[in-house]
């Protein structure tokens, strides 16, 4: 395994989620798919596409938002498909690696987590407690620094501690940019992540 492949996995493992899938493309007319909620769903083929750019993925992530009434552009990520084919014939591709997984990450974060929804509906009920609660659900399912940040600063005058999440991450980013790649840096990095992972999820109301 290159340097190049370990350091992409690694920024993969920093941001998976819920979902971290040891396979390459899911099958949307499995069983075991059908029976997830669909916020699951979208979470699947997300997480699949972004730890694995291929046609099937995108495709699947695109018949899913049609069935949401959402009408997703995956023309534009074609081209991270393709770059990524150049960078694994490379071994040299370090920092275009990391670039590349950032816009992936970006641009699977303009399809919002279906868990915002649920806060919204929440807070039009008035149901603070569940309002926070999806987005922060929704929060531990975006991939990108800066839309992780901004649902955090977004969230911060309902709750306050939202604040104190969002400083939180930028210190986990910090640690992130200048960790090595060493395995004692990585389980140190993957710790963090798992703390800072829980301290999102442990609401305070």
């Amino acid at each position: 395994m290159t340097f190049s492949t370990l350091f992409t996995i690694v920024m993969a493992l920093i941001f998976a989620r819920i979902f971290w899938l040891k396979i390459k493309d899911v099958s949307m007319k499995s069983e075991s798919f059908k029976q997830l909620p669909a916020k699951d769903q979208l979470s699947v083929l997300k997480e699949c596409l972004l730890n694995n750019p291929t046609e099937t993925n995108l495709k699947n992530l695109k018949e899913f938002s049609q069935k949401q009434g959402v009408d997703l552009d995956i023309d534009s990520y074609r081209p991270f498909i393709k770059k990524q084919q150049e960078l694994t014939r490379r071994k040299d591709a370090l920092a275009e690696d990391n670039e590349l997984f950032t816009a992936e990450a970006e641009w699977v974060d303009k399809i919002l987590p279906l868990e915002f929804e649920e806060a919204k509906l929440a807070k039009q009920k008035n149901r603070r407690e569940d309002y926070i609660l999806h987005s922060l659900e929704g929060v531990a399912r975006l991939y990108s620094d800066q839309a992780i940040l901004n649902e955090l600063d977004s969230l911060v005058q309902d709750y306050p501690k939202a604040k104190v999440l969002a400083q939180g991450y930028r210190d986990l980013m910090d640690m992130r940019d200048q960790s090595g790649a060493d395995d004692e840096s990585l389980k140190k990095l993957r710790a963090a992540k798992e703390s800072w992972e829980k301290s999102l999820l442990d609401v305070e109301t």
